[in-house]
């Protein structure tokens, strides 16, 4: 039985294939955080990330008539932008950035006060520069599995891999995590850097 979410999906999406384009806007609210959010997280950047969004929104709409309502819509969606986002991805090969990054797959939260803002900031930009030394489908896989809990059966069918395949690439990933997490701990700090000068008397 589907659940009263899925049933309203379902309905915004009939009336949208009925010319009702405000259905249309009322999906665009609903998703439009997400969409954003893992276009961020894959391309690494806000400009790039609003575009990308737009565009998954237009492609969207066009293959509306396509989406097979068995499928959870979230997750036919979100596949549109993977898969934009690894075009671009592929079209502008990103230059590997330094691999002294400390891996959190876990989103911080998002209020953590005055205090913490600093800190949350030096955190996302660990992750981006974490997610941008993974090729274009490690990066989708390990988005779509931490930040969105997407099954394997899902990421599979998403990236065209096999269950195993899936299972295969998060575990080389988390490999990679954890080489960039013991260089980032036997890193030895700079002199001169995180000590407090010495008062001359």
């Amino acid at each position: 039985m589907l659940d009263e979410q899925r049933m309203e999906e379902i309905e915004l999406i009939t009336r949208v294939k009925a010319g009702d384009t405000g259905a249309f806007t009322t999906i665009l609210e609903n998703y439009q955080r997400a969409v954003y959010n893992l276009c961020y997280r894959m391309l690494g950047n806000s400009g790039d990330a609003e575009d990308a969004a737009q565009e998954t929104f237009i492609r969207a709409y066009r293959a509306l008539h396509r989406y097979d309502s068995n499928r959870k819509f979230s997750t036919w969606i979100l596949s549109i932008a993977t898969h934009y986002c690894i075009d671009q991805l592929r079209k502008r090969r990103l230059q590997t950035i330094s691999m002294d990054a400390v891996p959190y797959l876990h989103v911080p939260d998002t209020n953590p006060g005055p205090e913490g803002s600093m800190l949350l900031d030096e955190r996302q930009q660990e992750v981006q520069d974490l997610l941008t030394n993974l090729s274009e489908v490690d990066r989708a896989a390990i988005v779509m599995r931490y930040w969105y809990e997407f099954s394997y059966d899902e990421i599979a069918e998403t990236l065209g891999l096999t269950n195993s395949a899936v299972k295969s690439r998060l575990h080389r990933a988390r490999r990679s995590l954890a080489k960039a997490a013991e260089a980032q701990a036997t890193r030895p700090t700079p002199i001169g850097t995180g000590l407090a000068p010495e008062m001359s008397v």
